[in-house]
């Protein structure tokens, strides 16, 4: 351990002098967990702490970069971890610095596709991103509060609050049934106490917000939450200040909300969920959003899978979804960036396959809009998890003698694959995804070819045909190899 200590200090004061370095391998394996930082954020002695302690519990090899973040693609290509965390001071942390790594992580192959699992991991100071780095424990989530429409039978414990509905709430209580509650005008005092007292696993929100405040209420007058050095609090509409401490581990899911994940500077919303509200992962658009496919879909993975995905995973899969359907009806568009959209709008124009799927230019551009503006913040590896629960479909992938097999069956009956609730923008019709155990090459589809399955070097994606033969149970086959 002394040994490792000291290498780690020589390697913070070789990073200052070097563009992209890469730390030797204490197991001489090479590992599936990359942290990338900056020379100076890896030279500072509190976010250092930081990249120790993710290197000790990850064995996790290092990657540093000068100047900006592409300069460690040659290295990440090399590694091809599964996870990548980058760890950021907030002031590093910005809108373009979540694109660059968006556009960076699609590039360590051929494919258009999102090669690793990435977070990035900061904080309101190093102590904040430091107590997110040690959370080791994997969290069960049964208790979830929202300020939005949920499937509550897909929780099984919760309260939610409607964004839409005045007076509008539903609870349920752990071993009973969800019932629909009257609730103040002004739910601002309720949220507050649903964090410091119910202690929820997950937290979700929409409707309107900045980097300074959440708009409770969106058809109707309600308060805010807001931050002040580093701590949330709620304002209701009599100006009262409600302070909010909520510790425990959590997840935070802001689906809809306009500029939440923008660290726009150290003192903002998303540094003070984390700081104090005891946020270890969580999404946020770093723009307006509007087209709404990079936050909802998180939904239909997460929440309406109960127990099938890790946080870190449902988002990911959404972002492949997103990928893919830019990928099928939008070719044009799968180059540009964000920006230059404006320029190129001929490029969205909508193609055969597009119009026999009721898309139309808007989508083009709200896909390319979303695709690279969504923040995922915390430790990728970390694992927060859905308690499991009976879904709308049954999912499972395994391997035999070299073979692997995707077995897709309606649930319950059912005669369709949409989710139980569809409120909110751009809801349903999310492809089947499953990740494989390993990467893998030179795949060959055995069976399935009719279902249109795409099979990457450690995913298997299958569109959604919305409505099934409930008797039927639909597979996939195919042989590969390891990569390695």
């Amino acid at each position: 351990m002394r040994m490792r200590i000291l290498f780690l200090k020589l390697f913070r004061a070789v990073a200052a002098a070097c563009a992209v370095l890469v730390s030797p391998q204490i197991s001489g394996s090479v590992p599936d967990y990359a942290i990338i930082v900056s020379a100076k954020t890896a030279g500072d002695i509190g976010w250092g702490k930081v990249v120790d302690a993710l290197a000790a519990r990850h064995n996790a090899g290092i990657i540093a970069f000068t100047n900006s973040v592409e300069e460690s693609l040659p290295a990440l290509r090399r590694q091809f971890p599964r996870f990548a965390c980058f760890v950021a001071q907030p002031e590093e942390a910005t809108a373009e610095f979540v694109a660059r790594i968006h556009r960076l992580t699609r590039q360590l192959d051929d494919d258009p596709y999102t090669d690793c699992f990435w977070g990035i991991l900061t904080g309101y100071d190093s102590t904040n991103a430091l107590a997110i780095a040690r959370q080791t424990h994997p969290l069960t989530i049964r208790k979830v509060a929202s300020g939005t429409g949920l499937a509550m039978d897909m929780i099984e414990e919760g309260v939610s609050f409607s964004e839409l509905e005045k007076n509008r709430s539903i609870r349920k209580p752990k071993g009973g049934s969800a019932q629909e509650l009257k609730c103040p005008d002004d739910t601002t005092e309720s949220l507050v106490n649903a964090l410091n007292e119910g202690n929820p696993d997950l937290f979700v929100t929409s409707g309107h917000a900045t980097e300074r405040d959440w708009m409770i209420g969106f058809s109707y007058r309600s308060g805010f939450f807001k931050h002040a050095d580093g701590k949330l609090f709620g304002e209701d509409t009599r100006k009262r200040r409600l302070p909010i401490h909520s510790p425990n581990p959590k997840v935070y899911m802001p689906i809809g909300n306009c500029l939440m994940g923008h660290i726009d500077r150290r003192d903002c919303m998303a540094t003070a969920w984390m700081n104090s509200a005891g946020v270890c992962q969580m999404l946020g658009y770093t723009v307006p959003t509007w087209y709404g496919y990079g936050g909802w879909g998180v939904l239909d993975y997460f929440v309406e899978q109960p127990g099938r995905y890790t946080f870190t995973e449902a988002f990911f899969a959404n972002q492949i979804a997103l990928e893919n359907r830019l990928a099928t009806y939008f070719p044009g568009l799968l180059e540009l960036e964000t920006g230059v959209i404006a320029r190129d709008s001929e490029k969205a124009a909508p193609g055969k396959a597009a119009k026999a799927a009721g898309l139309k230019s808007e989508d083009g551009l709200g896909l390319l809009y979303d695709r690279d503006t969504v923040a995922f913040y915390g430790d990728p590896a970390w694992q927060a998890r859905m308690a499991d629960r009976p879904k709308a479909f049954e999912q499972k992938l395994t391997v035999r003698k070299g073979v692997f097999t995707l077995e897709i069956k309606p649930g319950c009956g059912a005669g369709s694959f949409e989710p139980v609730n569809l409120n909110g923008s751009q809801r349903g019709g999310r492809p089947f995804l499953a990740y494989l155990p390993y990467r893998v090459r030179e795949v060959k589809i055995i069976a399935g070819l009719e279902l249109n399955p795409i099979v990457t070097d450690n995913f298997i994606l299958v569109p959604n045909p919305g409505k099934c033969d409930p008797a039927k149970t639909y597979r996939v086959l195919f042989i590969a190899i390891p990569l390695h």
